[in-house]
């Protein structure tokens, strides 16, 4: 119903019906964590529906900047516009739990937007989909730290980075390219993951740390919190 198997070609498609039904989940996940989630002893009333329009926010700029690749490679993986930032904006603000909770829900989205048309494995989607997007949560380890976005965000790539790197030694080492050196075959999957995840971490760090962006990052987030 939600999954058509070739089972001649060995992968998997999602129908409209499992397309549909990952849209649903996106938007129970967003509200339920929303409305489930327990405010600072410090919020006011409306902190709630402020934490669910700031993540939702993030998310949908998140997922449409994702789109706009610079740079895209042959088998799949690109630079972004900075994408990968305003995911890790929320675990920044709300925390490791938040963080987690709204980076599975764009690990959805991920999903949709390109994994939906070939399934090899439910491990191999995990790897390349749900556990990669969902360690860009993990920028929530250093809120409220000194510079705790950019360590946040350099901890969720890395993992992000990992994820891939572990589904490529799984599945995909048969499409390394034949010019590549045969005497760096065994990092192939890290050379490759990590080559488009840096290009954009890197740059994404350089305009963090311009002080007219840090500045209004620092009076956004205050925001999100008042």
């Amino acid at each position: 119903m939600f999954i058509d198997f070739f089972k001649e070609d060995g992968y998997a498609v999602l129908t409209t019906a499992g397309y549909i039904a990952c849209a649903v989940a996106v938007l129970l996940i967003v509200v339920l964590a929303t409305l489930f989630s327990k405010p600072k002893e410090t919020s006011k009333p409306h902190w709630k529906a402020k934490k669910l329009v700031f993540s939702s926010v993030c998310l949908a700029l998140a997922f449409i900047l994702s789109y706009l690749q610079p740079y895209k490679l042959p088998w799949g993986g690109s630079v972004t516009l900075f994408s990968m930032l305003f995911v890790c904006l929320i675990g920044n603000w709300y925390g490791l739990r938040t963080g987690l909770t709204v980076a599975f829900t764009y690990s959805i989205l991920q999903f949709l937007q390109g994994g939906g048309t070939y399934i090899l494995t439910p491990l191999q989607v995990c790897c390349d989909y749900f556990f990669a997007f969902t360690a860009l949560g993990f920028s929530g380890v250093f809120a409220g730290k000194k510079n705790g976005l950019i360590k946040g965000y350099l901890l969720g790539i890395f993992l992000r980075g990992a994820f891939h790197a572990i589904g490529g030694y799984l599945y995909w080492m048969d499409y390394m390219p034949d010019n590549f050196p045969k005497s760096l075959a065994a990092i192939y999957p890290i050379v490759y993951n990590y080559s488009y995840i840096l290009i954009e971490g890197v740059v994404t760090v350089l305009i963090l740390c311009i002080p007219a962006v840090k500045s209004t990052l620092n009076r956004v987030k205050q925001m999100t919190v008042e």
